[in-house]
């Protein structure tokens, strides 16, 4: 079941993408894959622990040239529908502890639907309230979500996660 999406609580992003639901799905669950769409270019991803259940931590970090990695995503996912839906949230952390995460708190459901091109590939993104929501969107969610989307779209329909 998902929920209804409400406009002034959540960022909505949707593709078609020429590539099956179970070759997005390895992309968004298999490590080697995950890092190398992730984040934005020409930053780099490093996945420090992806335990894709309910309940599993999904724990990330990121780096921009030869820094150090930071922090990026350190979340647990709340339902998991092999090669159909993820959801997580960053409100909880990977050691299932209360968190505020900087710069918004969110819970981010990826469905993977049927299409006659290939996969009808929908992001919704929820907040806990208007000015979350206003936030993230003013803190480049279409810009980013987008370009990580245009990432993942790039590696799944050139065969590389096949």
């Amino acid at each position: 079941m998902t929920t209804a999406i409400d406009p002034s609580l959540d960022l909505t992003l949707h593709r078609v993408i020429r590539a099956s639901r179970q070759t997005i799905w390895r992309a968004w669950t298999e490590p080697a894959l995950l890092q190398r769409w992730l984040v934005p270019a020409p930053a780099q991803a490093r996945i420090d622990q992806l335990d894709v259940r309910p309940g599993g931590a999904l724990e990330t970090s990121m780096r921009e040239g030869d820094s150090e990695f930071v922090p990026h995503i350190d979340a647990v996912f709340l339902v998991v529908e092999p090669d159909h839906r993820l959801v997580f949230t960053n409100a909880v952390n990977s050691a299932w502890r209360p968190a505020l995460p900087e710069p918004v708190a969110m819970t981010a459901e990826i469905v993977l639907g049927e299409h006659p091109d290939g996969t009808d590939y929908r992001v919704t993104v929820r907040h806990r309230d208007p000015a979350a929501r206003n936030l993230h969107e003013d803190l480049g969610f279409f810009e980013g979500w987008g370009s990580v989307t245009d990432a993942l779209t790039t590696l799944v329909e050139s065969g590389e996660a096949s």
